[in-house]
């Protein structure tokens, strides 16, 4: 028989059923929230230990297209690899349940969620999540504390936990925290970019785009709102799980240790070489001084003597580095490459090193070095792809890919398709860069950050890079973003918060947290906290530490950006804004207008009926600006300033074959614009002046001049002319 628990969570009605499908799991359950569906399982192998030290956990996060009731796109109509969104949503899921299992559980372990039935409204992320640990929590695994998902908004100044997924296109703000009852353990944030019209005079509106960057109280603000929707969630659902939850199974807790007196002795006789090799690891990641001296203790006479062997050296070793690089930083309160907590290391900046790019950044911090590539397209040119709960396509027309090959840390592997890490890595860089790219910018931006050389962050370098390399690029932004990662040692209650981090730090500290923005504030934010927790007056702090080694960060970048020269192969774009009613007079009857300006001038042109947007694009510098005024001389002259055509019938005030006195207002390539005696404005075509055929109009006719001509066509809003003497 099955059970079910229903819960009131942010004002939601959430069922969780156990025991109705699924069943040879070691824990499953039906979760749903509105429409939505998902299926959970935890499936662990107990009779399968691996032999090393970690959790072999697996997470997967699959959408069943049926459950939108629509077809799999494509030639093959079955669900194929993962999207990004199932991948970057199985790593959340993992990231958040990974540090519920005890030390030395090494039985293969995976969490499926595979959602049967969508709703357009609902955050699947955060309901895979918690179906997963309803999952987890009521199994006969070894754990038994709950984590939920949060995702908090910023509506008109508000926080709201859970929106509906249609309410955060109202929202500054998309906050999506995991935690239990106590303890914050992963937290990704982005600022979302908004537009809004703002009065400039009495008749003129302007448009401004506002990134909507997090100062670090607000951000703390916000977490400890979402911190008090944990509590409670996570209090309901421990109290209303226990009905459903399955005898836990004695299972052998696998310890791996060794001898204190192997231990002792590395540190009474070789903590001193081991310093040594650690000045050398804290310059790559890959550094082999620590095995090569563990080698050299496993042959001596005291390890041969006693039968030690190279894995338990090798295992000592290592520990006795991990306390003489933490002892440094909490108490000495200096790091393994003699830098203090808050020094950056040196930072090197060259733009546009590609002359056949659109633009191009080399980002050096330290030893890791990010070569970001900034190529521009068309609106059509972006990526194509579904969402489950929509029935068309989307287009994504900013992109940015991240990729990490073997040579970056010195291993001999070759490149092959694009993994977790690597996508998860693309997403903060797109998150922390998106916001500050203006609204009216629709052409397509694609970045690619190629990690040519890595020892801690290379996230944050791919920030750097591809703010400078949007800035080569031409694309309007509101601000450069720089980033960096922040660390923290805790000790006997002491800790020490690092700015900047490497690879050795990452490995031996306590907690690692990227954080990305402009002078104003964060635009972006991820944290894995391997504590188990941590108060936000030492999150707050953390914080604005990480605000001066960015603020650092961005001065050196503001005067690279200063340096820019753009590329050659950069394409010439002009844009401005014309009245929107005047645009089907740049397009002309049947769009015979624009094709012919394309033809003359050699450019490309993209027209916003609403707006009135302009936009011109060529290789040829002076074609884009000579097309650019002759669009605006069409646009501006369409109809007289003095006497809008909207208020004019000419049918009323003209007739055909009227002969009239007329001035020519302006010329253009195809004839001359007249100013009529009774109102409005008429157009004397270049075929029109005169009997002979004219090849430029300029060398009959000149502005200001009165010519007599007669009516040749008329309609409520036009007027065709031509030369009485014709």
């Amino acid at each position: 028989m099955s059970t079910v628990c229903e819960f009131e969570l942010s004002k939601k009605q959430e069922v969780f059923e156990f025991s109705k499908v699924a069943k040879q799991a070691n824990g499953s359950v039906l979760a749903r929230l509105g429409n939505a569906v998902v299926l959970a399982t935890v499936v662990s192998e107990f009779d399968n230990p691996v032999s090393e030290d970690f959790t072999p956990l697996t997470v997967q996060y699959v959408e069943k297209t049926y459950a939108a009731a629509k077809l799999p796109g494509g030639f093959i109509k079955r669900e194929a690899k993962p999207s990004e969104f199932e991948t970057l949503t199985s790593r959340v899921i993992d990231r958040s349940l990974r540090p519920l299992f005890p030390k030395g559980y090494v039985y293969p372990t995976t969490i499926t969620v595979m959602v049967l039935s969508a709703d357009k409204d609902v955050d699947l992320q955060a309901l895979a999540l918690n179906a997963a640990n309803a999952a987890l929590y009521t199994s006969n695994l070894p754990i038994k504390k709950s984590v939920c998902g949060v995702r908090v908004a910023k509506i008109n100044g508000e926080y709201v936990a859970n929106p509906k997924m249609s309410e955060l296109e109202n929202s500054t703000l998309d906050l999506y925290i995991a935690g239990s009852k106590d303890e914050l353990l992963m937290i990704e944030m982005k600022a979302i970019s908004s537009s809004k019209m703002v009065e400039v005079d009495i008749e003129a509106f302007t448009k401004v785009h506002n990134t909507n960057e997090m100062n670090e109280e607000q951000l703390v603000e916000a977490i400890a709102f979402a911190q008090k929707v944990l509590f409670e969630a996570n209090t309901t659902y421990e109290a209303g799980f226990e009905i459903a939850c399955k005898e836990m199974k004695e299972i052998e807790l696998v310890k791996f240790t060794i001898s204190e007196d192997v231990i002792n002795y590395v540190r009474d006789n070789f903590s001193k070489d081991i310093t040594e090799a650690i000045k050398k690891l804290a310059k790559s990641e890959r550094a082999t001084e620590l095995k090569d001296l563990a080698k050299i203790i496993a042959s001596n006479s005291y390890c041969e003597e006693n039968e030690i062997e190279f894995s338990v050296v090798y295992e000592a070793v290592s520990i006795v580095k991990r306390e003489i690089v933490r002892n440094m930083i909490v108490s000495d309160k200096v790091r393994a490459d003699g830098r203090g907590l808050k020094d950056v290391r040196p930072i090197s900046i060259d733009t546009n090193i590609l002359p056949s790019a659109h633009s191009s950044c080399l980002f050096t911090r330290g030893e890791t070095q990010a070569l970001v590539v900034g190529t521009l397209g068309g609106p059509k040119d972006g990526q194509m792809f579904e969402k489950l709960t929509e029935k068309s396509t989307s287009i994504e027309n900013f992109m940015l890919h991240y990729n990490f090959p073997g040579f970056s840390v010195g291993e001999a592997k070759p490149m092959f398709g694009v993994g977790r890490r690597e996508l998860g890595h693309g997403n903060l860089g797109k998150k922390a860069l998106e916001a500050t790219i203006s609204d009216d910018y629709t052409d397509t931006i694609r970045l690619v950050s190629e990690i040519l050389e890595s020892n801690g962050s290379s996230s944050m370098a791919t920030v750097c890079g591809g703010s400078l390399a949007l800035k080569a690029a031409g694309v309007p932004i509101s601000d450069l973003v720089a980033g960096v990662a922040m660390g923290m040692v805790v000790e006997n209650n002491e800790y020490s918060v690092l700015t900047d981090i490497m690879g050795l730090e990452d490995h031996d500290g306590d907690m690692d947290f990227k954080v990305a923005g402009t002078t104003k504030g964060i635009t972006a934010l991820q944290m894995d906290i391997k504590l188990g927790g941590i108060e936000l007056s030492v999150l707050q702090e953390a914080l604005l530490q990480a605000k001066e080694g960015r603020d650092h960060i961005l001065g050196l970048m503001h005067t690279a950006a200063e340096e820019i020269i753009p590329s050659e192969a950069l394409p010439l774009i002009e844009q401005f804004a014309i009245d929107p009613s005047k645009i089907m007079v740049v397009i002309g009857k049947a769009g015979s207008t624009i094709k012919e300006i394309i033809e003359k001038f050699s450019v490309g042109i993209d027209l916003d009926r609403d707006s009135g947007n302009v936009k011109v694009s060529g290789s040829n510098k002076q074609n884009v600006l000579d097309a650019c005024e002759h669009i605006k001389t069409i646009s501006n002259n369409a109809v007289s300033r003095k006497q809008p055509s909207k208020n004019l019938d000419f049918e009323k005030l003209y007739a055909i074959d009227d002969v009239l006195i007329a001035k020519v207002e302006r010329i253009v390539d195809f004839g001359a614009f007249m100013v009529l005696p009774k109102g409005g404005e008429g157009l004397l075509h270049i075929s029109k002046i005169s009997k002979q055929r004219v090849k430029n109009v300029s060398d009959v006719l000149t502005v200001g001049d009165e010519v007599e001509i007669k009516v040749l066509k008329v309609s409520k809003d036009r007027i065709e002319l031509a030369s009485s003497s014709i």
